[in-house]
């Protein structure tokens, strides 16, 4: 059976305005450049700790994919003062859950603790900010490539339908654009990554200049600046780090993707190259694609999985990245109908909406 991809030229959405909404906090920033954000709200007795940096694999070379992703992991494993795997022993016995993700644009890493155990959190992340590479080993490295690789496997190589974005981003992006790899990195990078390899990209990316930490809780501004530079001040600031200009791309022609899988369902995905975030049409991108499959009687379900019985399932995304952005349709298809027949009625339901808005 196979699973088909389309990529098309974009369409543009008007901008929509959205209601303000008011979450008060305050701001400052350590002689190191880190910035730090706090927000204080005392109705439960609880904190969250985000540490984001600004760093995906979107700032990744070509031939080293899937480093940033590959450090998510590593930043667990302990650090100068910190054995290994404790980070998550030192969050769980403090009564507290932890994790971390990645994708093309940054690299985030939280905790969430009793508001009296808020310190712990700091130390952590302070100690691997400023502290990991002592720990970094071939053996760890090894180790979490290993992981990592089987995380690919589970997820993509083996997981039905997980070809479909690897196709997709190769063909939207030109060679050698970092949106032209997935976040996950390729089997063949990882193997050939070596110890000063990733030792580099976290000295030139994980610097506390090029990080932003938020504290949100039943905290105390006056408080949690002390601990901030306590554990944060005394870390140097890493090399200077500029915002990459955007780099979206336009396709000159329709390219149709055949991607042959192990599935019972065939599913037909239809990807718009579109803006990058903070562009003027992003709010009313992200409003497109909750109209369109919302619920049982939005503009795309109703009339496939309802009227016609076309579908067992829809979805529409809009995803505004910091280099660029797409806008994504993928339907998954009733046995015996082709994917050339939903094809045709998706875009035909997707002009009479360009022609005539929604209700």
């Amino acid at each position: 059976m196979r699973s088909l991809a389309l990529i098309v030229l974009p369409f543009l959405a008007s901008v929509a305005r959205a209601q303000d909404i008011d979450v008060p906090y305050s701001t400052f920033t350590l002689d190191n450049g880190l910035k730090v954000i706090v927000h204080e709200d005392h109705s439960d007795a609880v904190v969250a700790v985000y540490v984001s940096y600004h760093v995906g694999s979107g700032r990744e070379e070509l031939g080293k994919s899937g480093f940033a992703h590959l450090f998510e992991h590593m930043l667990f494993q302990g650090s100068e003062h910190v054995g290994d795997d404790m980070h998550f022993k030192y969050v769980s016995e403090a009564g507290g859950t932890l994790n971390g993700t990645t994708n093309t644009d940054r690299t985030v890493y939280f905790e969430t603790l009793p508001a009296n155990q808020l310190e712990v959190a700091l130390w952590l992340e302070a100690d691997r900010m400023g502290f990991l590479l002592k720990a970094v080993t071939q053996e760890t490295l090894a180790n979490q490539i290993d992981v990592v690789k089987n995380e690919r496997r589970q997820n993509y190589d083996n997981r039905p339908y997980g070809q479909d974005d690897l196709a997709i981003v190769a063909a939207l992006y030109p060679h050698g654009h970092p949106y032209s790899w997935l976040t996950i990195g390729s089997h063949e990078d990882l193997t050939n990554a070596s110890l000063d390899d990733v030792k580099n990209f976290f000295t030139r990316w994980y610097g506390p200049n090029n990080a932003t930490l938020a504290i949100g809780g039943d905290v105390k501004l006056s408080e949690v600046r002390t601990l901030v530079e306590r554990w944060f001040g005394p870390i140097p600031r890493g090399p200077a780090v500029d915002r990459p200009a955007p780099r979206p791309v336009k396709l000159d022609a329709v390219k149709n993707i055949a991607i042959e899988d192990r599935v019972k369902l065939p599913e037909l995905t239809l990807t718009w190259p579109s803006v990058p975030s903070e562009s003027d049409d992003e709010a009313a991108l992200d409003t497109l694609a909750q109209i369109l499959t919302e619920n049982a009687g939005s503009p795309l379900n109703k009339p496939l999985t309802m009227d016609e019985q076309l579908a067992v399932s829809v979805r529409a995304q809009s995803d505004t990245q910091e280099l660029a952005g797409t806008f994504v349709v993928t339907v998954r298809a009733q046995r015996g109908v082709s994917l050339d027949t939903l094809e045709e009625k998706v875009q035909k339901i997707l002009g009479e909406v360009a022609r005539n808005g929604v209700d």
